[in-house]
C-alpha cells in the first residue's frame, strides 16, 4: 500500500514538472517571438524610406540597363537593316521577359553572394540594407554616363564594382572574394576573344557553304534548315537544362535535355525545309524580278548617254595606248609567240593575280648566281667557298619566299574575299534567320544579365521582410517583371544611342555577318552562364563584331571607336565602385 502511494506521488511530481517545463518553453518562445516581431517591426519602420528609394533606384538601374545592355543585343540586327527600331523594341520586350523568367529565375542573387560574404552581416542587417542602395546608385549612375557617351558597357561588371565599393567602406575589405574580382578582370579579355573566335568560325563556315558558291542563293536555301536546327536546339537546351524552378525544369537530367532539344529542332527544321524555304524562294525571286523590270525601264533612258560616254572612253584609251608604246610591246610579244610556235619557247611567262594586283611567275625563279654560272659554261673550273655559301643562302631565301607565298595563297583562299558583295537574294535568306538570332540574343541577355540587375532589389526585400541577409527564399516573380519593365522602357527611350554604335559605327554589318555575330555571342554567353564563368554579354557581342569585321574585310573595324569601348570596359569596375563607395560613406555616417 505504501509502495503504491509512493509511485502515485512520484508520477504526479513528474507530470507536474513536465507541465511546468512545457509552460516555461512556451512562455520563452512567446517572449522570443514577440521580441522578434517587435524587432522586425522596428527595423521596418527605420528603413521604410530606404526601401522606397531602393525601388526607385532599381527602376533607374533597369532603365539604364535597357538603354545600354539590351541595345547591344539588338544593335547588329538594326545595323544590318533586318529589323527597324520599332520591331527591336517589341522583340526585346518579349524575349528579355522570357529569358529572365525561364532561365534567369534561378540565378538572381549569385553576383551579390559571389563578390561579398554576406554572412558577415548577420548581426548588421541594416548595413547590408543600406549597402544595396549604394550598389544601385553606383551602378545606375555609371550606366547612364556610359549610355550618354554612346559606350556599351557591362551591367554585370558595374554591379560587381559597386558591390566591391560598398564592401570596402562597410567592412574595410573584409569578406570580399578577391579571386572573383580577378576572374572578372580576366573576362575582359576572355569574353570578347572567345565570342569573337566562335563568331569568326561560324562566318567562315557560312562563307564556305553559301557565300562563295556559284549560286549562293540556292546554297543559302539548302543550308537554312541546318542553321535553324542549331539555333533551335541550343535554345531549347538552354531552357530545359538547369532551367527555371517556376516551370519545374531545374531537375531535368542532361540526357533528357539533349534528346528533347534534338527532337524539337529536327521537327522545326523539317517544317522550315518544306514550308519556309519554298515560300522564301518564291517571295525573294518575285521581289528581285520586280526590281529588274523597274531597272530595265529606267535603263532604256540611260542607254544613249551611256553609249556616248563609252565611245569617248574608248577614244581616250586608244590615245593612251598609242602614246605609251603598248602597241609596240604587243607586236614584239606577238612575234615572240610566233617564234615559239616555230620551235623557240618563251623563257618567262607572267600571270596576274586579280585579288592582290601583283604578279607571280608561272615558271620557277632562278637565282642570279646560278644564271651567271650557267652563262660561263665550261670556263668555270673552280668555285670559291664564299660563292657556294652565297648560293646556299640564296637557296634558303628562295625557299622562305616560296613558303611565305604559299601561306599567303592559302590565307587568301581560306579567308573570305575582301571586296565580295553578297547579292540581295542571298542576304534576304539570312535576314529571315537573323530575326531569329536577334530574339535568341535577347533571350540570352534576359537569362544572363537581368537577374544580376535586380539582385540588389531582391536583397532589399528579403532583408526588409525577414531581416534575412542570406536571402534563402525565391525571388518573387513580380520583382523580375518589374526589372524587365524598367529595362524595356530604357531601351525605347535611350537605346538608339548604343544601337548605332554597335550596329553601324564600329563595323559594317550585313545579314550574313549579323547572323554569325548574334548567334556566336549568344552561344558563348549562355554556355558560359551554364558553366558559371563570368562572361559578359556586352563584351561577347562587341568581340564578335570586331572579329567578324576583321575576317570579313581585314579592314572593316573602326579602331578609334573600339579603343574607346575597351577603355570604358576597363574603367567600369573602378568608377562604379568609387560612386558606390561615396554613397555608402554618406549613408554610413549620416543615417
Amino acid at each position: 500500500m505504501l509502495y503504491s502511494d509512493i509511485q502515485i506521488i512520484t508520477v504526479s511530481i513528474r507530470k507536474l514538472h513536465h507541465t511546468k517545463m512545457e509552460m516555461l518553453v512556451t512562455t520563452i518562445a512567446t517572449i522570443a517571438s514577440s521580441v522578434t516581431e517587435g524587432t522586425v517591426t522596428e527595423f521596418r519602420s527605420q528603413v521604410l524610406w530606404a526601401l522606397v528609394v531602393g525601388v526607385i533606384l532599381a527602376f533607374i538601374l533597369g532603365f539604364a540597363m535597357g538603354a545600354n545592355d539590351v541595345a547591344n543585343a539588338f544593335g547588329t540586327s538594326v545595323g544590318s537593316g533586318v529589323i527597324d527600331l520599332k520591331w527591336a523594341y517589341i522583340l526585346a520586350t518579349i524575349f528579355e521577359t522570357l529569358g529572365a523568367l525561364l532561365v534567369g529565375y534561378n540565378v538572381t542573387d549569385t553576383m551579390r553572394r559571389g563578390v561579398v560574404d554576406v554572412k558577415l552581416f548577420d548581426h548588421q542587417p541594416k548595413v547590408l540594407f543600406l549597402g544595396q542602395l549604394a550598389i544601385l546608385g553606383g551602378c545606375s549612375a555609371w550606366l547612364l554616363i556610359a549610355t550618354f557617351a554612346h559606350l556599351p558597357v557591362s551591367t554585370t561588371h558595374s554591379i560587381t564594382g559597386a558591390t566591391v565599393g560598398f564592401g570596402l567602406v562597410a567592412m574595410g575589405g573584409k569578406g570580399i572574394h578577391w579571386m572573383k574580382i580577378v576572374s572578372i578582370i580576366a573576362s575582359w579579355f576572355v569574353s570578347p576573344v572567345l565570342s569573337g573566335l566562335v563568331s569568326s568560325i561560324l562566318y567562315i563556315i557560312v562563307d564556305f557553304s553559301v557565300l562563295r558558291r556559284s549560286n549562293p542563293f540556292l546554297s543559302g536555301l539548302i543550308a537554312l534548315p541546318i542553321f535553324y536546327w542549331f539555333c533551335i536546339a541550343f535554345n531549347v537546351f538552354a531552357v530545359s537544362y538547369q532551367g527555371s524552378k517556376l516551370l519545374h525544369l531545374s531537375s531535368v537530367p542532361l540526357w533528357l535535355s539533349i534528346t528533347t532539344s534534338c527532337v524539337i529542332a529536327t521537327i522545326c527544321a523539317i517544317a522550315i525545309h518544306f514550308i519556309v524555304v519554298p515560300y522564301l524562294k518564291k517571295s525573294v525571286e518575285k521581289q528581285v524580278n520586280g526590281h529588274k523590270e523597274r531597272d530595265i525601264k529606267c535603263g532604256i533612258k540611260r542607254e544613249k548617254s551611256t553609249a556616248v560616254t563609252s565611245i569617248s572612253k574608248v577614244q581616250e584609251l586608244d590615245e593612251v595606248i598609242s602614246t605609251s608604246g603598248i602597241i609596240q610591246d604587243i607586236a614584239v610579244l606577238s612575234s615572240s609567240s610566233d617564234s615559239g610556235r616555230n620551235g623557240t619557247s618563251l623563257t618567262h611567262q607572267t600571270t596576274f593575280d586579280v585579288n592582290d594586283h601583283d604578279y607571280q611567275t608561272a615558271s620557277p625563279q632562278r637565282d642570279s648566281t646560278d644564271i651567271r654560272i650557267e652563262q660561263r659554261g665550261a670556263t668555270v673550273v673552280d668555285v670559291s667557298h664564299h660563292s657556294l655559301s652565297r648560293k646556299e643562302d640564296s637557296a634558303v631565301s628562295l625557299n622562305m619566299k616560296s613558303a611565305i607565298k604559299a601561306l599567303k595563297r592559302f590565307t587568301r583562299w581560306f579567308l573570305p574575299a575582301r571586296n565580295r558583295t553578297p547579292d540581295d537574294k542571298t542576304l534576304k535568306v539570312f535576314s529571315s534567320i537573323q530575326v531569329f538570332t536577334a530574339c535568341f540574343a535577347g533571350f540570352a541577355h534576359g537569362a544572363n544579365d537581368v537577374s544580376n540587375a535586380i539582385a540588389p532589389l531582391t536583397a532589399l526585400l528579403a532583408i526588409y521582410m525577414h531581416m534575412d541577409v542570406e536571402q534563402k527564399g525565391e525571388t518573387p516573380i513580380y520583382v523580375l517583371l518589374y526589372g524587365v519593365f524598367a529595362i524595356c522602357v530604357g531601351l525605347i527611350v535611350l537605346g538608339k544611342k548604343v544601337i548605332l554604335t554597335v550596329g553601324t559605327k564600329m563595323s559594317k554589318i550585313n545579314a550574313a555577318s549579323g547572323f554569325t555575330i548574334e548567334f556566336g555571342a549568344a552561344l558563348t554567353a549562355l554556355l558560359a552562364s551554364k558553366a558559371g564563368l563570368p562572361v559578359s554579354t556586352t563584351h561577347s557581342l562587341v568581340g564578335s563584331v570586331v572579329f567578324v569585321g576583321i575576317v570579313k574585310s581585314r579592314q572593316g573595324v573602326d579602331w578609334r571607336i573600339f579603343r574607346n569601348i575597351a577603355l570604358s570596359w576597363m574603367v567600369t569596375l573602378p568608377v562604379s565602385g568609387l560612386i558606390s563607395a561615396g554613397i555608402m560613406f554618406i549613408l554610413k555616417f549620416f543615417v
